[in-house]
């Protein structure tokens, strides 16, 4: 097994609970909202999110970390709602001292990341969902029987997550997953019984069921795209292509899988991974105005920190002399310039520094 060389710090979330913070790979910046069912150690080994790790941090650097309630985060926590993880996203972006970046949603985590993108347009350059929901189960105005089914599930939840038998987190991956290999199962179950306790997950499934981001969702300026599998067992097709269409121009994507979320082996995975690429590739941050407002356009791209880390590119020195000079990681240094890359629309410093020259952003 090759050890994947990620970096595992900690942050604070407004309410003072500790959050694991993952970084991994190279390249500009992508940012996960995280799941449940998360362990950031652990990730890059298990069947069900190595792939995940490996294909997304492959172009960029991947920003990722563990809910509260799970994996390395605090785990004995007082609250579980949206609203604190929104603000444990807010604490993460700015513990790694992100300007603007991609945000990536899967499952649970779309509704937070549609939170955050709503509440904070200015970093979201790109939003990509993936298995999401604009109404959990009990916003869908559900029959009387599928509200007992729901609270039976809390109660079985309750008494039978945590157990040594693994017989009610099968009948939960049920739920989730339609075909799966007896060896996928597996890694599905470590994966549940490691990252979560089942008073926590008791605790998630409440606040997934009552999800709700019907009046956010219209404020979403950035470009958006939306994947869902057509034979979702967890959040119905029509859930996910609501929320697409809630979206201003968001772009849907069905994919058909029979899995809430596909392993490596699903053939849907590799038609995943060709369209989030080629949409994380089209930059809707370029330089494209060549006129005499061009150098105000470029300022208004760059944000105070990048036009600053630019201006010491363009001097000669390196990461790690910029960092010091400026009291930052050399890793955020490298993720500022990337980003500064990306709206400059430039493959390296070099052709970064001319353009921002001609724009007139390094003096």
């Amino acid at each position: 097994m090759n050890q994947v060389q990620q970096q595992i710090r900690f942050c604070t979330s407004a309410d003072g609970t500790r959050l694991a913070v993952a970084t991994v790979g190279q390249g500009p910046p992508l940012v996960k909202a995280a799941t449940w069912l998360t362990h950031v150690e652990k990730e890059p080994y298990n069947l069900v999110s190595r792939h995940w790790v490996a294909e997304l941090s492959r172009n960029n650097v991947l920003v990722r970390y563990d809910s509260r309630g799970c994996g390395l985060s605090d785990r004995d926590v007082e609250r579980i709602s949206m609203d604190a993880w929104l603000e444990d996203l807010e604490a993460v972006v700015s513990s790694v001292e992100l300007e603007r970046f991609p945000l990536f949603g899967m499952s649970q985590g779309a509704a937070i990341a549609v939170t955050y993108a709503a509440r904070h347009p200015e970093k979201v350059s790109q939003l990509i969902l993936y298995g999401g929901c604009a109404r959990g189960l009990l916003k869908r105005n559900p029959s009387p029987k599928v509200r007992e089914a729901a609270q039976a599930m809390l109660k079985a939840a309750e008494l039978g997550w945590g157990a040594d038998s693994s017989s009610f987190r099968q009948v939960f991956i049920a739920q989730l997953l339609h075909d799966a290999t007896t060896e996928q199962q597996r890694a599905v179950d470590d994966a549940q019984r490691l990252t979560i306790s089942g008073a926590n997950a008791v605790r998630f499934m409440k606040e997934v069921f009552e999800i709700d981001v019907r009046e956010l969702a219209p404020r979403i300026q950035c470009p958006t795209l939306v994947f869902h599998a057509e034979e979702d067992p967890c959040f119905p097709f029509e859930e996910g292509r609501l929320l697409a269409s809630l979206i201003p121009n968001a772009r849907f994507f069905p994919l058909q899988s029979k899995n809430h979320l596909p392993f490596e082996t699903d053939a849907a995975w590799p038609v995943f991974l060709s369209e989030f690429r080629a949409f994380l590739s089209v930059s809707g941050l370029g330089c494209r105005s060549h006129d005499e407002n061009a150098g105000e356009t470029g300022k208004l791209l760059l944000t105070p920190r990048q036009l600053e880390i630019l201006r010491e590119v363009a001097m000669g020195h390196t990461d790690k002399q910029i960092a010091r000079k400026l009291s930052l990681s050399p890793r955020t240094v490298e993720m500022h310039v990337a980003n500064a890359l990306l709206a400059l629309q430039c493959r390296t410093r070099a052709e970064a520094v001319r353009r921002a020259t001609e724009l007139k952003l390094t003096n």
